[in-house]
């Protein structure tokens, strides 16, 4: 590897605008059908918000409103501290194109301090990443090249109708940044949102349809995370409800080494 800048380093570099705001573009490596991919809106937003001056510990919750399309080029970002204590923040980010609130984000920030610990749930079985093949054959997004897809279940098969019976709305997975990339919470908040909608596997067929709101939690610190590297994290996805036009998601990131990183759930939009 290089020492050419990371794409998704590259696209939360952020240089400074008028009145504290950051100037940033949207990144042409994450770019989806009509826009950005709704990760790395969420990792800008997050950034900017850890690049604040008055930002104190690490993220530990961010909730996403995706409000507007966001168009190619040129894009502003605000964050304002909302309260602080001494050990917890809430700050609050709004991503601006002209005029127009594109997304916002609420975020918490704390500095964690060692406590009681109990992991209640169980790391999903799932063979290790090396033997399960990496997906090849991806739809023409640029968004999909920028992450290495190894699917131990629930790949999704979509065609020209919808099927005639529902399938599966879990998908279990091997993912990585690609070309390879450490893991840290800007990372994870992308991976947050690395599923393929799931209205789209349930039903075998390509509608209109965004994510309206996401909400991550980071269980991980930062050496949790560093202790995960460039390994692939096993992300796990489902969904209980569609209908009258959104359906839910819900998911969960596990390390290489068995830990929770975070969980993620979300509200989708779509439209027959």
């Amino acid at each position: 590897m290089t020492d050419a800048l990371h794409p998704l380093d590259a696209a939360v570099t952020f240089s400074p605008a008028a009145d504290g705001a950051l100037a940033g573009r949207t990144s042409p490596a994450y770019w989806n059908m009509v826009g950005p991919f709704g990760g790395v809106t969420a990792a800008q937003l997050l950034k900017a918000a850890i690049d604040h001056p008055a930002r104190i510990g690490e993220p530990v919750a961010q909730t996403v409103n995706f409000c507007a399309p966001i168009a190619e080029g040129d894009f502003s970002i605000r964050v304002k501290e909302v309260r602080s204590g001494r050990s917890v923040q809430h700050l609050y980010a709004e991503l601006v194109q002209g005029e127009t609130i594109a997304a916002n984000a609420t975020m918490v920030f704390a500095r964690r301090s060692e406590t009681w610990r109990h992991h209640a749930s169980a790391m999903p079985e799932a063979p290790p990443p090396e033997a399960v093949p990496v997906l090849g054959r991806k739809p023409p997004l640029a968004w999909l090249d920028a992450y290495e897809f190894r699917y131990v279940t629930g790949l999704p098969v979509m065609g020209n109708q919808a099927h005639a019976t529902p399938q599966s709305a879990k998908s279990l997975i091997w993912v990585a940044d690609q070309p390879p990339r450490p893991l840290d919470h800007v990372s994870l908040a992308a991976l947050c949102d690395i599923f393929i909608v799931r209205v789209f596997q349930v039903r075998g067929l390509r509608t209109p349809a965004a994510t309206v709101s996401m909400t991550s939690y980071f269980h991980a610190d930062a050496a949790e995370l560093a202790e995960q590297g460039t390994r692939p994290v096993l992300a796990k996805a489902d969904s209980v409800r569609f209908g009258d036009q959104f359906h839910d998601q819900q998911a969960e990131l596990w390390s290489a080494a068995g830990k929770l990183l975070a969980t993620t759930s979300q509200v989708v939009w779509f439209r027959e």
